[in-house]
């Protein structure tokens, strides 16, 4: 039996788009594994779960010898610091194809969220 493959085609406008506005962090960090803390660069965004009404960040931390060892090590929670912000804390996931660790938090973020302007009908 022959089967018949059709070209998929996306309608004008349907293609996904990353959004224009920058959200999220991306830069340095700080790493707090028990005693130990470790500088590293991660890449972190977030969104409002309407669901559960909490704010959950997610992202990587770039490969480094340090937190591969950590990992590889059992390490499974830590905290992390983004400036003079206070720590969250974060789990460490698994790795991605290129060596990063997948890392996901519930709360206040690491970073600053912009200022949100909202109107409540009264």
């Amino acid at each position: 039996m022959k089967t018949v493959r059709r070209r998929r085609r996306h309608p004008r406008g349907m293609a996904w788009l990353p959004p224009e506005e920058e959200s999220g962090y991306d830069g340095p960090a700080v790493l707090h594994l028990g005693d130990r803390a470790f500088g590293v660069i991660v890449h972190l965004d977030g969104h409002l779960e309407p669901l559960d009404g909490r704010y959950h960040w997610y992202g990587r931390i770039e490969r480094s010898a340090d937190v591969v060892a950590a990992k590889d090590g059992g390490a499974t929670t830590a905290h992390l610091v983004v400036a003079d912000r206070p720590p969250a804390t974060l789990r460490l996931a698994e790795y991605d194809p290129w060596g990063h660790v997948q890392v996901s938090g519930t709360g206040a973020p690491p970073y600053p969220l912009a200022a949100v302007e909202v109107d409540v009908p009264v």
